[in-house]
């Protein structure tokens, strides 16, 4: 897969595709109507997608909603067999853009697309004025196609990244898994911390939480992809999501401990995929009681992940 951080100056040999659009946080089943349709088209397959997202430039400063990081979104998307990323940087001179312009100077252009394809909630252009019905219409006199994928529902429901952050909220995150289509993972560097767990016995692989949404705090039983490093691979294990009472800490993070795991892995970046809740934070009458509490999370995720 090709990234392009911006619509001007793309080579010839990168023109031309079938590109879905949209902002693709959590790549949900929703996401993955959109993306087929536009996979059907009869040219490489592209994705028009905008980093930061468009919510996180006018809101800086509202709490963080999203569901994976650029880093996690271009994973999931090259694992759909995307040849080409667009992910167009959303700032001033973008978002104050018309939508005709948009139309003119991006996708013809600059990206020179051969047939767009977005959600009928689509929206662009300033003051999103643009609909999904005002591409098509620009798009005829431009010369290229566009086709408007319905929304996707699971038993009646719509799915999308709001219903999807509402069940993680709320400690479903097998609910999240079937909206998505996939576990809702967090990918992310590991960073040095306090190394209590390796001290209680259960060495943890520490990774920030910086503008993701918050599932519920809490232990998990998770599955780990280890992307980079001597010991890339996939292994079980239990994860705690929050802010360790126990310790006085408040800044939310997650630790994962890795079932028969040995090894460094401060640098590397992982992919938690959140499978089941296992309880909330608790404090505890001491480390003894802690340590036997951990035992008894890891023997239950244990049990919980060879079915899953």
């Amino acid at each position: 897969m090709q990234i392009h951080r911006h619509w001007q100056g793309i080579p010839a040999t990168h023109r031309g595709a079938s590109v879905a659009m949209g902002n693709f946080d959590g790549v949900h089943l929703g996401h993955r109507a959109v993306i087929d349709l536009a996979r059907g088209a009869g040219a490489p397959l592209g994705i028009v997608t905008f980093e930061p997202h468009p919510r996180q430039f006018f809101a800086p400063d509202a709490p963080p909603f999203r569901l994976m990081n650029a880093e996690a979104r271009t994973h999931r998307l090259e694992k759909l067999g995307v040849a080409e990323l667009y992910e167009l940087p959303f700032d001033a001179a973008l978002s104050g853009m018309t939508a005709e312009a948009f139309v003119s100077d991006v996708l013809v252009a600059g990206l020179g697309v051969a047939h767009v394809t977005v959600g009928t909630d689509f929206r662009f252009g300033k003051g999103r004025a643009g609909s999904a019905e005002t591409l098509r219409a620009a798009a005829a006199a431009e010369g290229f196609g566009v086709t408007i994928a319905d929304l996707v529902a699971d038993a009646g429901e719509q799915i999308s990244s709001t219903a999807i952050r509402a069940a993680l909220s709320d400690g479903r995150p097998r609910d999240a898994a079937r909206m998505l289509g996939h576990w809702h993972r967090i990918e992310g560097e590991v960073l040095h911390g306090e190394k209590r767990g390796r001290d209680l016995g259960f060495p943890t692989a520490n990774m920030g939480l910086d503008g993701l949404h918050l599932p519920k705090l809490g232990v998990y039983a998770v599955k780990v992809d280890v992307l980079t490093g001597p010991q890339a691979g996939s292994y079980d294990g239990a994860a705690s999501l929050g802010v360790r009472p126990m310790f006085g800490d408040n800044r939310p993070n997650l630790e994962t401990y890795l079932f028969d795991f040995a090894g460094d892995l401060y640098g590397q970046h992982l992919s938690v995929a959140l499978v089941d809740y296992l309880r909330p934070e608790m404090t505890f009458d001491g480390l003894p009681a802690l340590i036997a509490q951990m035992n008894a999370d890891c023997a239950r995720a244990r049990a919980i992940l060879s079915d899953a």
